[in-house]
């Protein structure tokens, strides 16, 4: 007969008897909650991608320093995308006998393409949002000014104001602009108008210093696309900037949130493994005798193997389709829920967690059933006559290390981090070895322990010190479910909470930049006179990088695009003798007294990782067209969730004294108080106060987000853990049948059998509660610590929660699984054996 439609009547028959079910059961919930979890993450990444590219106005922008030439736009409207231009720079504004140096921006309908945009006619009134409208830009000859422009020139709604050779009216107070405080280079007053406005102020000429700017959105697939299209073709004084490449507040936020649901993801992949492991080792258990008598009718080894390959491959493909199903489904259910919940309207999913779920759910699958199949093929034909030859041998050994190679490739895969997946699935690994070696001591432990116990509680040590490996392998697999249960709990209840905290209520919200040495006393005296608390005031000099190691650097010298536009800009560089506490060395070494003057400098981790710069490298930096060369000596890690000042390049005080420095501070104003913003303004005119209120709300929104998402995918996670519990107890379900038959018919009631077991249970629970809060705690320190950069909290509850809930959930759903091994007639059970 032909092998493959012989193993597919084995597996209709093998469904029919129950054999598949727990394994079916294991590999669907498995794959249903990791495309879940795949579905939902990649549809909240989306909508926070989203929610961050508000900031931006778009979601890409294409700058130029020269027109952008049209086949730019051309191809984006071919693709379907939105588009909108806007030109940006520097000219004076007059009202009369007054001038001031403002910053313009000339834009077309659409603008802006992402976020709101709002106004107030009413100076001092409340704002008007205004966003996505032919209406949402200045009308031709009307002009929108920010608060700076306001106060420093006095305008209110109706006055004339001169732009170039134009004459504009005032129209409105901007109150918000999405692509606004995103850098430091909005620094200036603002000025709005519409760009059929900008051929009569004559501003644009040849030389003039214009910034040229594309705006693009659309579908976030679409989108990425074309910036790969773009990429290609972008020439010397081109760039492309998503929010990912703007201010490291924004991108440290959509990292770390990615991460958080990544995390969640990894949980149910855990959770699948576990299950599918108990699965398939008591599947190979239960087809010995079969493939023992197929042996004895001439059936080949390399036959058997084809036959249940085929098999198991069917299964896979089926079960994991259904996961699929599964999880899309879930998955909306999960977005109907929340959109209640977030204003975002979160975006349709792609079709690569669907992939990603069919393809993680196949291997698992053949990961942990592979070597077993080994054990099949090779079972021999005189088993049927003798029950204690044909045992499971070294390949099911291998079919563990096998599945867990299969474990750590998901791993890596799913979390999409190297130093995040490499951390879980190190944990992971150790704790197997850990939890193992730990129950085979527990269980030869056992032997010294019966005879101080009695009743119920010395036949279930009984039982479990008989089963010695079978109860190791359900304890380790408990804790390692339990364990990513424990480990999502903490991350959701602590690291979020961490995360949260992390900007504090009062983080700063404004910063002082251009602030000059003799100003420094008065500012102080300002903030008294408020009675504000006087914020650090930290010194700042202006460099370009233009040497490593005395050879000349240039921006064509690197393929990173973000390499190539920190060559081409200047770095913010200061000096310290102490370091900041939001800022961590991770490599080398911060100074010490004796290195005051020394040319040595510190670089933040990630600016020095972009440009390949690594410790003992001798940097040249121009400075006001003179330089200087420091070596490095440390790399920094730098909590730019903080919002307070932090710089990449810091020396020790003593070395760039002697150049042009100007001052730097931030401060918390609540949102009562923004009248002082204008008080400081015409206190110190020379001043750049700079409003990152915008951002800070747009990161803690996003905190909230992945809160919330995480809680929802926590439920899911519980669900894949019934999977792993539940496989777990049927694991010895036939055991414990043809146990319960021959205690039965020596007397024993089902009551004192009842009795047995739940000790043998909540003695198994308890044993895999210590083992997951052992591991979730050490777990989330690792993960908090190096793969999320938050600090960790110890929670003596996680030990509390581990052994309760470890012996009260497997004690209750043991004695539920075990119901039918009670009420089996003795007498039906020993006929078959």
């Amino acid at each position: 007969m032909n092998l493959l439609k012989l193993s597919l009547r084995m597996l209709r028959r093998d469904w029919r008897a129950g054999e598949l079910r727990v394994l079916a059961f294991a590999l669907v919930i498995a794959v249903g909650g990791m495309t879940t979890v795949g579905f939902f993450a990649d549809r909240v990444q989306l909508a926070l991608s989203r929610q961050g590219n508000q900031l931006l106005g778009a979601d890409l922008i294409i700058f130029s320093d020269h027109p952008l030439p049209p086949h730019y736009a051309a191809e984006a409207k071919r693709r379907g995308l939105s588009i909108s231009t806007a030109l940006k720079f520097p000219s004076m504004v007059a009202k009369g006998d007054n001038s001031l140096l403002t910053e313009i921006k000339a834009v077309t309908d659409g603008y802006p393409l992402r976020g709101d945009l709002h106004i107030t006619e009413h100076f001092g009134g409340a704002s008007v949002q205004t966003a996505g409208a032919a209406n949402a830009i200045p009308s031709t000859g009307a002009a929108w000014v920010d608060e700076k422009l306001m106060v420093r020139l006095e305008l209110k709604r109706g006055d004339k104001i001169e732009v170039g050779a134009a004459s504009l009216t005032v129209a409105a107070l901007i109150t918000q602009e999405p692509d606004y405080s995103i850098g430091f280079i909005n620094l200036r007053p603002r000025l709005l108008i519409n760009a059929a406005d900008l051929p009569a102020t004559g501003l644009v000429q040849q030389g003039s210093r214009i910034g040229y700017r594309l705006l693009v959105a659309g579908d976030s697939g679409v989108v990425e696309r074309f910036r790969s299209w773009a990429q290609s073709r972008l020439t010397l004084g081109e760039r492309i900037e998503g929010i990912r490449d703007a201010r490291p507040e924004i991108k440290a936020a959509l990292e770390r949130a990615e991460k958080f649901l990544s995390l969640a993801a990894l949980a149910s992949v855990v959770l699948a493994a576990a299950a599918a492991a108990l699965a398939v080792r008591r599947f190979t258990q239960r087809h010995l005798d079969g493939c023992a008598v197929m042996r004895c009718l001439g059936a080949s080894q390399s036959a058997m193997l084809r036959l249940y390959l085929y098999h198991f491959l069917t299964l896979g493909l089926i079960a994991s389709g259904l996961g699929c199903l599964l999880g899309f489904v879930a998955q909306q259910v999960l977005a109907f829920w929340l959109s209640g919940w977030v204003e975002a309207e979160l975006p349709w999913p792609s079709v690569w967690p669907a992939i990603h779920g069919l393809l993680s759910g196949m291997v698992l699958l053949l990961g942990f059933a592979l070597p077993p199949l080994l054990n099949l093929r090779s079972v021999p034909a005189l088993r049927v006559l003798r029950r204690d030859i044909g045992l499971p041998n070294g390949y099911s050994v291998t079919g563990y290390v096998l599945g867990l190679a299969a474990l750590s490739a998901l791993f890596l895969w799913k979390a999409g981090d190297m130093r995040l997946g490499a951390s879980v699935i190190g944990g992971f690994i150790a704790a197997i070895a850990v939890f193992g070696l730990i129950g085979f001591l527990f269980v030869n432990a056992l032997t010294h322990m019966r005879g101080r116990t009695g009743g119920p509680w010395r036949y279930g040590l009984a039982s479990i010190r008989r089963r010695a490996t079978a109860s190791v392998v359900q304890a380790v697999a408990l804790g390692l479910g339990l364990m990513a249960l424990l480990a999502l709990t903490l991350i959701r209840d602590d690291l979020l909470q961490n995360w949260r905290t992390s900007i504090p209520p009062d983080a700063p919200n404004h910063f002082l930049v251009n602030i000059q040495q003799d100003q420094l006393q008065p500012l102080a005296e300002f903030f008294e006179r408020h009675k504000m608390a006087q914020p650090p005031v930290f010194p700042m000099v202006r460099g370009r990088l233009t040497a490593i190691n005395d050879k000349s650097i240039a921006s064509q010298d690197f393929v990173d695009i973000r390499a190539k536009r920190l060559v081409e800009r200047e770095f913010n560089l200061s000096w310290a003798d102490e370091m900041q506490s939001d800022n961590q060395i991770v490599k080398g070494r911060w100074w010490k007294e004796g290195d005051r003057g020394k040319p040595v400098l510190s670089m933040e981790e990630d600016i020095a990782k972009t440009v390949g710069i690594k410790i003992g490298d001798v940097l040249t930096y121009d400075v006001a067209g003179s330089t200087f060369s420091a070596e490095v000596i440390s790399l920094r890690k730098v909590n730019w969730d903080s919002f307070r000042v932090n710089f990449f390049v810091v020396t020790p005080s003593g070395v760039l004294e002697n150049y042009p420095a100007s001052y730097i501070t931030s401060f918390h104003l609540p949102p009562g108080q923004l009248d002082l913003s204008n008080q400081l303004i015409k206190a110190f005119p020379n001043l750049l106060v700079i409003d990152v209120a915008s951002i800070i709300s747009q990161v803690q929104k996003m905190i909230e987000q992945v809160t919330q998402a995480v809680e929802f995918v926590f439920l899911f996670t519980l669900l894949a853990g019934v999977a792993v519990l539940y496989a777990a107890i049927v694991s010895t379900q036939d055991e414990r049948i043809h146990e319960a038959a021959i205690f039965r018919t020596l007397g024993a009631k089902r009551t004192q059998l009842a009795r047995t077991w739940a000790a043998e249970f909540a003695i198994l629970g308890g044993l895999a509660g210590l083992f997951a809060a052992a591991g979730a705690t050490a777990l989330g320190y690792v993960v908090g610590e190096y793969a999320l950069n938050l600090p960790y909290t110890f929670n003596p509850w996680i030990w509390v929660t581990g052994f309760a809930g470890g012996v009260a959930g497997v004690t209750i759903a043991g004695l539920m699984g075990t119901r039918s091994a009670l009420s089996t007639p003795p007498l039906l059970t020993l006929r078959n054996i």
